[in-house]
């Protein structure tokens, strides 16, 4: 190895590679706005645009508690108890996705919009009130799928311009796959 490369250096002819932070962006970003909380002027345009996201999101996992909800406590049939038994589960998970949303539009300075007036309304995905077990599963198959492509579209958008929201979707993005994974199954009985 040549000495400028030893001491961190680049060789001759080549480009020296070095990441630095922006001191002066770091501190600025820390003192200004404090009632902002965590959100700093980085976040930049996009915040707004990305509450909205997350408030429709959100709309779309309290419907789908209730679709799932409903679906357990009305399921009926040789196969109902296991069936319910997932639906039970998925309403919990979807709960769960629905707290972590609300969490992170709270953390950007946004205010979780849990009106039930409008919740279909923003919502991706439909409620369902099918009394068959094949239909509730394929109602949730399809509102899973519309889950999946609306995570997806939404991380696709959100890139770098959000890392935390970004990482966050990505995880409720894999819940949402593996649930439409299950669902899938079930029909394939």
């Amino acid at each position: 190895m040549k000495n400028a490369e030893k001491n961190g250096h680049s060789a001759p002819g080549q480009e020296q590679k070095t990441l630095q932070l922006d001191e002066e962006a770091i501190r600025k970003a820390g003192t200004v706005d404090l009632d902002d909380g965590a959100v700093t002027p980085g976040y930049g345009p996009y915040r707004e645009s990305i509450i909205k996201l997350l408030n429709d999101a959100l709309a779309t996992e309290l419907v789908c508690v209730l679709r799932y909800k409903r679906h357990y406590f009305t399921a009926d049939g040789l196969e109902s108890p296991a069936i319910a038994a997932e639906f039970l589960q998925h309403a919990n998970e979807e709960s769960a996705h629905a707290d972590k949303i609300a969490e992170r539009i709270v953390q950007l300075g946004g205010s979780p919009d849990l009106n039930p007036a409008t919740l279909l309304e923003r919502s991706h995905a439909d409620y369902d009130e099918c009394t068959d077990l094949k239909g509730m599963l394929r109602a949730n198959l399809v509102a899973e799928r519309i889950a999946v492509e609306t995570y997806r579209q939404m991380v696709e958008l959100i890139g770098d311009k959000d890392p935390t929201t970004r990482r966050m979707l990505e995880g409720v993005l894999a819940e949402e796959e593996e649930h439409a994974d299950e669902l899938s199954d079930w029909l394939k009985r």
